[in-house]
């Protein structure tokens, strides 16, 4: 099949229906709240190379950070993946992002029949293309990646979102290793995991559903590919990436040439008080995009340093956001960009420094930091800032009802910031995040928890020609004894608006004692609560646009 311009939309809407399918798969499929109803996973598509063509419109931190898994399964095992193979990371030093996102990554062969997984281990790795019945060769058709945040690895503190100052205390690390070989499970790697979290019957319900997702993947990729052919579907996938790139080239062209900069400051580590500086210089030059953080800090003694893929992730989110087209997500958008974070910074730590929070909060920052540099050379196009925070609250506990350990885990919504025609949006999962909330009674049902209020947090947003979205406030009732940590931003400095905006309002986190007794707590924090306790946390609004009338 030549390449035109409808058999390239034909194909890029096959891919995406691929990454699509396999989530839907493993939402359905998944035991725990945090991926059943926050859909806090993500699916994509990637061609013999390992380059990402295609993604589900799932979270932008996952998506944009998961060719670096792909790359180290292919350097741990090159040329020695089978059909039925399943490789499963989580290091965020190896491909990673933070310990609770674990990786599994298949490739797909376009003449193999489909595998089914059991609770053997077997299967010996062979190099090159997986032989084929009577000595033949089956062709790679490309690989399915699915990744899922879960609710709990081990670690220091339930939900292994710690107040650490090393990776070792947030939870199991999981190198590039093998969990099938030729379509069989190795339950013993399973049971490593499992065994590892506070919530194993819920670890294993979430990954079996992660791997039913690969299997959707890979069955749907082969009837892709073998409906129209090995060549054709790699020469469309090329053909993806050039169009992706060009896209980009003729956005980046249009930014005015020259330096843009910026400082912002995160508000601490956690485990220090000062502020945490992130500077950026963005270098349009035609149609090329140099992306410079050196300035920033150094990588912090808390725990939210960035790993490079995370901060790659983040420059691809900025970008795509900028595209005058819609151009299918894939790595084509990186090629005019440079990317310079310099090692042993606060965005590209050397290991085996403590990411738990880099991954959920500085990724908002450097998201900040970008669109603000960028809102100089466009000034009618950058929205100002938004929340700037995930505003991470994690629950562990022992459920007397039930008579076993839970973990709760949610990221709370704020305001997304005014935009330079209209407001912004309140109570919305802003810039990095895409996960839904927790329904009231998904969490009353399976957690000894009650929410006590959830509301609008009204004028917390940025005054101005157009008002920055409002935050909102979530308050939660514990009917059992827990440990909660608090993982968030902007707490001490607020979101900021542009062109004469006024700031959003920061958060605030609270403990009510008894639900009455208040006491404030930090930005990053893990307490000892008690049943009848509150948390009541009340997340940033966002910055407004253009000077308020009568300024």
């Amino acid at each position: 099949m030549p390449v035109d311009a409808i058999s390239l939309e034909v194909f890029k809407n096959l891919f995406e229906s691929v990454a699509e399918e396999m989530g839907v798969a493993l939402q359905r499929t998944a035991y725990s709240p945090n991926i059943k109803e926050r859909r806090d996973f993500s699916c994509a598509v990637f061609d013999p190379e390992g380059n990402m063509i295609a993604q589900a419109a799932h979270v932008p931190v996952h998506l944009g950070a998961m060719p670096a898994s792909v790359r180290a399964a292919l350097e741990v095992f090159p040329n020695a993946l089978r059909p039925g193979d399943i490789v499963i990371l989580n290091d965020p030093y190896l491909g990673g992002t933070h310990l609770p996102d674990i990786t599994m990554v298949a490739p797909v062969y376009a003449d193999a029949a489909p595998s089914i997984p059991d609770n053997g281990a077997a299967g010996t790795d062979a190099p090159g293309a997986a032989d084929a019945g009577g000595g033949g060769r089956r062709p790679l058709a490309g690989f399915v990646a699915a990744r899922g945040h879960h609710a709990d690895v081990g670690g220091m503190t339930p939900g292994s979102l710690p107040l650490s100052t090393e990776l070792y205390q947030e939870g199991t690390i999981i190198p590039p290793i093998k969990l099938a070989r030729g379509g069989r499970v190795n339950q013993e790697v399973v049971q490593l995991i499992c065994r590892n979290s506070r919530t194993p019957d819920e670890r294993k319900g979430d990954l079996a559903a992660q791997t039913a997702a690969i299997r959707v993947g890979e069955q749907r990729m082969r009837e892709v590919v073998e409906r129209y052919g090995p060549g054709s579907a790699q020469e469309h996938m090329a053909a993806l990436l050039d169009y992706s790139e060009r896209v980009t080239r003729q956005t980046i062209r249009a930014i005015p040439d020259g330096e843009y900069h910026l400082l912002d400051y995160m508000d601490d580590d956690g485990l220090t008080q000062e502020a945490v500086p992130i500077a950026v210089t963005i270098t349009v030059n035609g149609d090329e995009m140099a992306i410079d953080f050196t300035g920033t800090s150094a990588q912090r003694p808390g725990c939210i340093n960035a790993p490079e893929a995370v901060t790659v992730s983040a420059c691809l989110y900025v970008v795509r956001c900028l595209l005058r087209e819609p151009a299918p997500a894939n790595q084509g958008c990186l090629r005019p960009l440079s990317i310079h974070a310099p090692k042993g910074s606060l965005v590209n730590p050397l290991p085996h420094r403590g990411v738990a929070a880099g991954n959920v909060e500085t990724s908002q920052r450097i998201t900040d930091v970008l669109f603000g540099a960028l809102a100089q050379a466009l000034p009618e196009v950058v929205p100002a800032a938004s929340q700037g925070t995930m505003n991470n609250m994690i629950i562990g506990g022992h459920d007397p009802v039930r008579d076993k350990p839970y973990v709760y885990y949610e990221t709370i919504a704020g305001g997304m910031g005014a935009r330079p025609d209209k407001d912004g949006i309140s109570g919305i999962q802003t810039h990095m995040t895409n996960t839904m909330n927790t329904p009231i009674e998904a969490m009353e049902f399976a957690f000894p928890l009650r929410l006590r209020k959830y509301a609008l947090r009204r004028g917390s947003g940025g005054d101005g020609k157009y008002r920055g979205g409002d935050g909102v406030v979530r308050e939660v009732e514990f009917l059992a004894p827990a440990r909660v940590t608090l993982m968030s931003e902007r707490r001490k400095l607020a979101p900021p608006g542009y062109h004469g905006g006024h700031h959003g309002h920061p958060g605030e986190n609270r403990l009510l004692r008894g639900g009455v007794e208040e006491v404030q707590l930090a930005g990053k924090e893990v307490v000892d609560v008690e049943a009848g306790d509150v948390i009541s946390v009340h997340t940033p609004g966002a910055g407004g646009w253009g000077a308020p009338e009568g300024d």
